[in-house]
C-alpha cells in the first residue's frame, strides 16, 4: 500500500477506535439505566439511594443501597490511607534514591505485583490475614472491612507506584540542578522541588489507584464478611457494591425487582468509577502540559 494512502487509513482507524470506545461506554450506561428505570417505576429512587436496609427477599423487599455504599466508601477510604503514603514513598525511592541496578529490580517487582490474581490475594486473606486480624484485635471473625482494605491497598500499590514514578522521572533535570546550585540538600530538592512539580501526575496515580480499589470484586467478596448492614466500624463485617452484584446476580430471577435492583447498584457503581477516572484524566492532562 502506498505511503500516501496508508497514512490516512491508519489515522481513520485510530479515530474509529477512539469513537468506538466512547460509544461502548455510552451503551453500557444506557443498558444500566434502562434496567434501573424498571425498578424506579415501582420503587422510589430516593428509597434506593437513601434506604438503610438491603433485604431483597423479604416481604416487602427493601432495596436500600446506603449500607452497600457506605461499606464501599469505608473499605476504599482505609485502603487509600494505607496505599497512598506507601505508594508515593516507594515511587520517590525508586525514582530519586535507589541506584540504577536496584531501580530496575524494583520496577520489575512492581510489575510482578500487578500480575497477581485477585482471587489468590483473597485466598491469602481467608487463610492467613483474616485469622491474624481476628487474634490481634480479639474479634469474632477475621472477615471484616479492614481485611478487605489491607488487600485492596496491596492491589492498588503497583498502579500508584508506576504512575508516580513516571511523574517524578519526568521532572526536568534543570529543576534538580537549580536546587542543588542554590545549596539545597537531596531531601530538600526531592520534597520541595521535585514532588510539587510532579504533583499532578501523583494525584492522577492516586485517583487511578482509588478507581482500582472501588471496582475490585473478588477480594471484597471473599474477605469482607458480606453483611448488608449499616457498618459502624471498619472492624466489622460489611458488604460493598461490587460484592453485592457478584454474589446475588446468579441467584435472582430475570425480570424481577431484585434483578433490576442489582442493575441500579451497577449504575451507582458506574457513576462513581466514571467520576474517579474522569478526575484522574484531568490531572493526567494537566501533568502532560
Amino acid at each position: 500500500m502506498p505511503r500516501r494512502i496508508s497514512e490516512p487509513v491508519i489515522e481513520w482507524c485510530i479515530r474509529l477506535s477512539g469513537f468506538a470506545v466512547v460509544i461502548f461506554v455510552f451503551l453500557i450506561f444506557l443498558f444500566l439505566l434502562r434496567d434501573s428505570l424498571s425498578l424506579f417505576r415501582d420503587y422510589p429512587i430516593r428509597d434506593v439511594l437513601l434506604g438503610k436496609e438491603w433485604l431483597p427477599i423479604s416481604d416487602p423487599p427493601k432495596f436500600g443501597v446506603l449500607p452497600l455504599l457506605i461499606g464501599s466508601v469505608l473499605v476504599t477510604f482505609w485502603a487509600t490511607v494505607i496505599c497512598v503514603p506507601l505508594g508515593v514513598g516507594a515511587a520517590m525511592f525508586i525514582a530519586e534514591v535507589a541506584p540504577k541496578p536496584l531501580k530496575h529490580v524494583l520496577k520489575s517487582l512492581v510489575e510482578i505485583l500487578a500480575s497477581i490474581p485477585s482471587v489468590v490475594l483473597g485466598f491469602l486473606g481467608i487463610i492467613w490475614l483474616g485469622p491474624f486480624l481476628r487474634n490481634t484485635f480479639h474479634l469474632s471473625t477475621g472477615m471484616t472491612g479492614l481485611t478487605g482494605s489491607l488487600l485492596l491497598a496491596f492491589m492498588a500499590l503497583p498502579t500508584i507506584i508506576s504512575i508516580s514514578e513516571d511523574a517524578l522521572a519526568g521532572v526536568p533535570r534543570a529543576y534538580r540542578e537549580a536546587a542543588y546550585g542554590l545549596g539545597a540538600t537531596r531531601w530538600q530538592t526531592l520534597w520541595r522541588v521535585i514532588l510539587p512539580s510532579a504533583s499532578s501526575g501523583i494525584v492522577a496515580a492516586v485517583m487511578l489507584g482509588i478507581g482500582r480499589v472501588v471496582g475490585e470484586t473478588m477480594v471484597v467478596l471473599m474477605v469482607t464478611g458480606n453483611a448488608p448492614v449499616m457498618p459502624k466500624s471498619i472492624l466489622q463485617p460489611l458488604r460493598t457494591l461490587t460484592a453485592t452484584i457478584a454474589g446475588e446476580m446468579g441467584e435472582t430471577v430475570g425480570g424481577s425487582e431484585h434483578y433490576f435492583a442489582l442493575f441500579a447498584v451497577g449504575l451507582v457503581l458506574f457513576g462513581i468509577t466514571f467520576t474517579i477516572n474522569f478526575v484522574a484524566d484531568l490531572f493526567l492532562r494537566r501533568a502532560r502540559k
